[in-house]
């Protein structure tokens, strides 16, 4: 007999699962979150986190309840109701949103606001828009994942428009991030997400497709070499304002599929790869995680975000991302029902996913 064959996962079913990755990785993570110590993350929540907790008192999140968001969740909502809402994205109202919606309801301190905390990042552009400086002003020189947490909607808004992604990628994360390899390593993951959403597989010749938009002028990378890092041809282009000067970005994705993929390249537990990429914060140690994750554990959401939230450290930012790609991968159907239902607010993010995956057609 010949073995069933899978059903083949619809574009807006990558997008609706790609988004609900994202909510569910952060909601995931909300209890256990930033334990540095893995001795002390073990002792409080045992050897496996399994589903939605809540905080322990005197941890991050304090008061939220299992399955609630934290402020990077409250954001990617808030900027996915914008692209539904606008019909795509509209730069003064994703900042009148904030100004309205976020800047009014945090002081500036860490553990205030929506979530329970608040970013370096997003405290630094408050601190400006506070002292009268316009948007465009405002942004700062944080190296988190902040602005990829919720850039990873306007990824999936844009996913067959690679131009498009880039552009607006690209001006919502200098809203409030202004260095430029911080700029390139998340425009370079937004593209990524979105060539998964197309259904353009996470292996190691992604890196090659992606050249070949920098090649076309779709993505703003300076390049002199040819192919994936070839020798030149010709005389080399100038640099040009908004374009980031390495594709080196592009190229770290397939590097590390290549290395999940490999029999000879191990990382036993998967959850250990917070101790191989790094724990904290910064986009270096983040996207080569998510990226292992997603390569290893393709579209099984579950098992690629309960590796993340296992791995403590940063671990909302690496769930969150790692989800974004699974779901990208996977589709809805590869989410199981029970972290939909003990989502706080599953049915409205559902709903939105859904929306916003219509207006991509």
């Amino acid at each position: 007999m010949m073995p069933k064959l899978a059903q083949p996962v619809s574009r807006k079913s990558r997008i609706v699962g790609a988004l609900m990755g994202a909510f569910i990785g952060d909601a995931l993570a909300l209890g256990p979150h930033w334990y540095y110590d893995l001795g002390a993350l073990k002792r409080d929540y045992g050897d496996w986190v399994s589903d939605y907790t809540a905080p322990r008192p005197g941890r991050y999140h304090e008061g939220l309840p299992a399955g609630a968001s934290s402020q990077a969740g409250f954001v990617l909502a808030l900027t996915t109701r914008s692209l539904v809402e606008r019909g795509g994205y509209d730069e003064a109202d994703f900042c009148a949103r904030m100004d309205r919606d976020l800047f009014a309801v945090i002081d500036g301190t860490p553990m205030a606001g929506p979530g329970g905390y608040t970013s370096q990042s997003v405290r630094e552009a408050w601190r400006k828009r506070r002292a009268g400086l316009p948007w465009g002003q405002v942004a700062g020189l944080a190296d988190n994942t902040e602005a990829a947490e919720r850039v990873l909607a306007i990824a999936l808004r844009y996913a067959g428009e690679p131009a498009q992604l880039a552009r607006h990628v690209s001006g919502n994360v200098a809203l409030t991030q202004r260095d430029p390899t911080v700029g390139a390593m998340t425009l370079a993951f937004a593209a990524v997400l979105g060539q998964l959403a197309n259904g353009v597989p996470l292996d190691g010749d992604l890196s090659g497709r992606l050249m070949g938009m920098v090649k076309s002028g779709a993505l703003p990378f300076h390049t002199v070499t040819s192919g994936a890092l070839d020798v030149p041809q010709g005389s080399e282009a100038p640099l040009h304002a908004g374009q980031f000067a390495s594709p080196d970005a592009l190229l770290t994705v397939s590097s590390i599929a290549r290395a999940a993929h490999d029999p000879g390249v191990a990382i036993e537990p998967a959850s250990r790869v917070g101790l191989v990429y790094g724990l904290p914060c910064a986009v270096y140690h983040q996207f080569p995680a998510a990226y292992y994750l997603a390569a290893r554990f393709r579209g099984d959401v579950e098992l690629g975000v309960l590796n993340a939230v296992n791995a403590g450290g940063q671990n909302q930012a690496r769930a969150m991302l790692t989800g974004a790609l699974c779901g990208a991968i996977g589709g809805l159907e590869a989410i199981p029902p029970r972290f939909i239902a003990g989502l706080e607010k599953g049915a409205e993010y559902l709903a939105l996913a859904k929306a916003l995956a219509e207006q991509v057609g």
